[in-house]
């Protein structure tokens, strides 16, 4: 069975963005874009003619990071609680992925104005992901007598995530504190039970 062209862009483009997202977090920093085409064995060349600038690259995996956070409310639209659990372990469980990739796009926010179709792409992947839980998360507040906004929960939801985020990829925390799966379960339990 032989590959149409487009397959293989789209295979090379999904190689370059999980090479990019290994790199990023075997690193902690930025890529060099060299760097990666060499682990990639392509020219540098290769990587600028599907992604015109390296901001494009990381939007292209806050996408993609985005899509998989869409994928499991989709998954568990149904179970609010669960929901949760999973958001949130898919978070906790690469504390470092969820702190760099947040970092990231809170910097190529302020900076770039080129790549606006891709900000607006990430952004309605988001709100397909809110929107999906929406119904069965204001159900569950009601049905815990609960007077908080749906925003302001999934906002409390979100700092927990990522308060633990920091803490748990940071290196005070890495050579400390103890068992990071009772910190994990003793985080989701706060955001679940509101």
């Amino acid at each position: 069975m032989t590959i149409s062209r487009h397959e293989k862009i789209f295979l090379l483009k999904q190689k370059i963005l999980e090479v990019t997202e290994q790199l990023l977090l075997e690193n902690n920093q930025d890529i060099v874009v060299g760097e990666l085409a060499e682990e990639l064995d392509i020219a540098k060349g290769t990587i600028y003619k599907y992604f015109k600038c390296k901001n494009q690259l990381y939007l292209e995996l806050l996408i993609l990071n985005e899509t998989r956070l869409l994928e499991i409310a989709q998954k568990f639209k149904t179970d609010v609680q669960e929901g949760i659990r999973q958001f949130m372990l898919y978070h906790l469980m690469n504390s470092n992925r969820t702190v760099l990739l947040h970092s990231i796009e809170e910097r190529i926010t302020s900076q770039e104005r080129g790549i606006k179709n891709k900000f607006e792409e990430l952004y309605e992947v988001r709100e397909k992901r809110i929107v999906e839980v929406k119904d069965i998360t204001v159900e569950y507040l009601i049905s815990r007598n609960c007077a908080i906004s749906l925003r302001d929960y999934l906002s409390y939801v979100w700092t927990i995530t990522h308060g633990a985020c920091l803490l748990l990829s940071s290196t005070y925390y890495q050579k400390s504190i103890g068992e990071r799966q009772n910190l994990i379960n003793f985080y989701i339990k706060q955001a679940i039970n509101v």
